[in-house]
């Protein structure tokens, strides 16, 4: 994941999408809701730290399966290290859901 603010890159992280079976969408989105802690009713109630909901319900947010970042591992979120959610969640928080743009290649 690259993230820039005002073209400029402020960082580059190692995520995980959707393995085998599992598409993670492609496109350009707005987020549409944000919960600093979600757990997924979908997948046994597994936790979603810092959740930044943009498509339905995927996401990008946090998770403790570090190891498996950098390799498709997920049900189709966007997976990255938990603190790498927060920072992100925190510029949302700051520059409003208005002012991001999330581009999945």
């Amino acid at each position: 994941m690259v993230v820039k603010k005002n073209g400029k890159t402020l960082y580059h992280w190692k995520v995980s999408t959707g393995r085998k079976g599992y598409t993670t969408p492609s496109g350009t989105f707005r987020p549409v809701r944000m919960h600093k802690m979600w757990r997924s009713r979908k997948y046994d109630n597994a936790p979603m730290p810092y959740a930044i909901f943009y498509n339905e319900g995927y996401a990008i947010h946090g998770t403790s399966y570090v190891s498996r970042l950098g390799s498709p591992a997920s049900h189709g979120c966007i997976r990255l290290n938990t603190a790498n959610a927060q920072i992100l969640y925190k510029m949302l928080q700051e520059a409003g859901p208005e002012n991001l743009k999330i581009v999945i290649k």
